[in-house]
């Protein structure tokens, strides 16, 4: 008991320190997510140390690309996104690092499915506002997004449909499709096709090819390229991070077959 004591706050003490040092929805490498949520009382910590990024408005190193996600009870999970971008390019009128994609969500399953371990369609919620970002938008915004995910034995789908207000009050429209190898494969490819519309501004039209690396069933480790076509040019990411899971503390009925 000591030792299990001992190794949690170890691990406790290794997210705080890394945490202090598009769209925005929860699932490594992907900008799409899936139909699940963490369980009740874990911790999941989405981190993309340094990834690069190359857009029409400069080049930058992402770092970090952050999500946090808390199960706070059976079948609802509270999601806080955030990346820190560091600007390569010599722009005296763009500040060098800005805080964005900064949002705070609730997501829920709509309906338990093969993700859950039961039958059928996986069905999930997730929204929230758009915060103001440092360095960025001072407005807020606000996003939905409906996903439905379905596993095979060889092919796993999640299909998201998102709409939001921007933070700059535009009518924003997003939608993926992200498809994953074998489950049981220990590394898995994966890919992700996605378009989004921000009317009056730009369309971008996304695609993502990459690896799942399933280190154990809490930590996994991810690396993909992302090419797009945006309005005014292209883009070109490279990502690469982890998923790492914790128990913080035991959902009630854990609680209950213990006494």
């Amino acid at each position: 008991m000591g030792s299990r004591t001992s190794f949690d706050l170890a691990l406790g003490l290794f997210v705080t320190a890394t945490v202090s040092a598009g769209p925005a929805f929860a699932y490594r490498p992907f900008d799409g997510t899936d139909a699940d949520v963490a369980a009740e009382g874990e911790f999941e910590l989405e981190l993309g140390p340094a990834q690069y990024l190359s857009q029409p408005d400069g080049h930058y190193i992402v770092a970090p690309a952050t999500v946090l996600n808390l199960g706070i009870t059976r079948g609802f999970e509270l999601v806080v996104d955030f990346k820190n971008f560091i600007s390569i390019d010599s722009d005296p009128q763009q500040s060098r690092v800005r805080l964005l994609d900064t949002d705070i969500f609730i997501k829920s399953v709509l309906r338990r499915g093969v993700l859950q371990g039961d039958t059928g369609l996986s069905i999930a919620l997730e929204a929230g506002p758009l915060l103001p970002e440092p360095g960025g938008s001072s407005n807020f915004g606000a996003q939905i997004n409906l996903i439905n995910s379905y596993k095979w034995t060889a092919l796993t789908l999640h299909l998201n449909t998102s709409a939001a207000v921007s933070r700059e009050h535009n009518f924003d429209g997003f939608a993926s499709i992200i498809a994953e190898g074998p489950r049981d494969w220990v590394v898995r490819p994966v890919a992700e096709l996605y378009v989004e519309r921000e009317w009056n501004v730009a369309t971008t039209y996304s695609a993502l090819a990459g690896a799942i690396w399933q280190v154990s069933d809490r930590l996994s480790l991810d690396a993909g390229v992302r090419v797009a076509d945006h309005t005014d040019g292209s883009i070109f990411e490279v990502r690469f991070g982890l998923t790492w899971a914790l128990p913080v503390w035991a959902a009630k009925g854990e609680e209950d077959h213990g006494k």
